[in-house]
């Protein structure tokens, strides 16, 4: 799922509150606030790509996500991933660690994290 910026800015804003009408959008949103029809409009978009559902309770309607931030975004390093780095996670690693400004403790704690996924893989 290939969802714009705005729509992503939009999402986390219902994923963090869970569970969010209208109004919450609108509150949750930095300055300058978008227009209520701009909302709407990427509301609908939403829904069309099943990435949300909403519940109607009288005139209003509370909006929830129909898919978890975690599945949303480990989709989007994986297609990264194919479409940048040859389907390659050793290339990504490679480049993340090479061109990312990590300081030797930020670069022991990937490799505790690695250690730890290896361990958890061995039978």
């Amino acid at each position: 799922m290939n969802l714009s910026n705005a729509e992503e800015q939009l999402m986390s804003i219902i994923w963090d509150k869970q569970k969010a009408f209208m109004k919450d959008i609108l509150e949750a949103h930095d300055e300058p606030k978008p227009a209520s029809t701009t909302v709407a409009t990427l509301l609908k978009r939403l829904i069309d790509k099943k990435a949300i559902a909403f519940r109607v309770f009288g005139n209003s309607r509370e909006y929830y996500p129909l898919i978890s931030k975690n599945n949303y975004f480990s989709s989007k390093v994986n297609q990264l991933i194919r479409t940048f780095f040859n389907d390659s996670p050793a290339q990504f690693a490679s480049f993340f660690t090479k061109e990312t400004d990590l300081s030797e403790k930020q670069l022991e704690a990937l490799k505790s994290i690695i250690d730890e996924q290896i361990k958890s893989k061995k039978p």
